[in-house]
């Protein structure tokens, strides 16, 4: 495995913006390349140690979730290879790690579906018996199926802030009542056809957030990852059992070693230690191998 790589430095292309975990450097002005680094973001504060190999796992299943579900929405990936416009110097860096996409205009909100309850969406369903204004029946435990996938939309945070869950009329003022339902329809669908799959894989997907742009003609794109561990929560169907956390092939088990520590979840993180970095790096390997086995 290539050294860890906790933030990329390209002398070949302008940066354009780094964020938790990727770097996106301009490629003319109508594409991106896209860095996925080893950090790690939790409780939306970015991990002071990488978990080596991470990046390249995440982009190998972004890929492999952009092919799967294709037909569904049109994705931002240019076909062309990344490592085709980076200097000679650089290719080793950000091999395996990288998306040559095209330029969108992102919306400005996070399209989240819900499989399960879990996270934040038991905290709310426990308070209001809903999630995001979505009502819910009564009775519904920790780790609960939902009857059918429900769309709880979040506001995009800026680096070192919480998202925000919102309710779909939020949503609508924020995008437009055609593109949120436009969204909301995309988004639903994707979440339903990559949890099928997943499940023949003996995996449960009980949550995941999907990003969108628009193209210069207004065609809605998907973007940014896909249905990785860090969008997603990723559960094995062997370890599920409602009333609890399950154990997860995502960052939960970063999660619920933080949640033990004495943390406000503001920056800076406590330091990860060797056995929780290693046990993570294992988490994203067998997700990957499990799913395209």
């Amino acid at each position: 495995m290539s050294a860890a790589l906790y933030q990329s430095s390209l002398h070949s292309l302008p940066l354009l913006a780094r964020g938790k975990v990727r770097e996106n450097y301009a490629v003319g002005e109508d594409r991106i390349l896209m860095v996925a680094s080893d950090r790690l973001s939790a409780f939306d504060v970015v991990m002071g140690e990488p978990i080596p190999g991470k990046g390249a796992l995440l982009t190998q299943m972004a890929l492999f979730w952009f092919e799967k579900l294709k037909d569904v929405v049109p994705n931002h990936l240019t076909g062309e290879d990344p490592l085709s416009v980076v200097a000679p110097d650089e290719v080793e860096q950000v091999r395996d790690r990288t998306m040559l996409v095209k330029r969108l205009k992102p919306l400005p909100i996070e399209a989240v579906v819900r499989g399960y309850l879990a996270g934040s969406g038991w905290k709310e369903y426990q308070a209001t018996q809903s999630v995001c204004g979505v009502a819910l029946p009564a009775g519904l435990q920790n780790a609960s199926k939902l009857p059918e996938p429900i769309f709880t939309p979040a506001t995009k945070a800026e680096m070192g802030d919480h998202d925000e869950n919102i309710d779909f009329e939020r949503c609508v003022a924020l995008i437009g009542r055609e593109m949120a339902e436009r969204v909301r329809a995309v988004s639903i669908e994707l979440y339903q056809r990559a949890a099928a799959y997943a499940l023949t894989q003996g995996i449960i997907i009980a949550d995941t957030k999907f990003e969108f742009g628009l193209d210069a003609e207004g065609t809605l794109t998907l973007m940014d990852e896909v249905l990785t561990p860090d969008s997603s929560r990723y559960w094995p169907v062997e370890g599920y059992a409602v009333g609890a956390n399950p154990p997860s092939y995502d960052k939960q088990f970063v999660r619920d070693w933080l949640e033990a520590q004495p943390w406000g979840k503001t920056a800076p993180a406590p330091a990860l230690p060797p056995e929780v970095i290693e046990q993570t790096a294992a988490t994203y390997r067998k997700a990957l191998e499990r799913l395209t086995a």
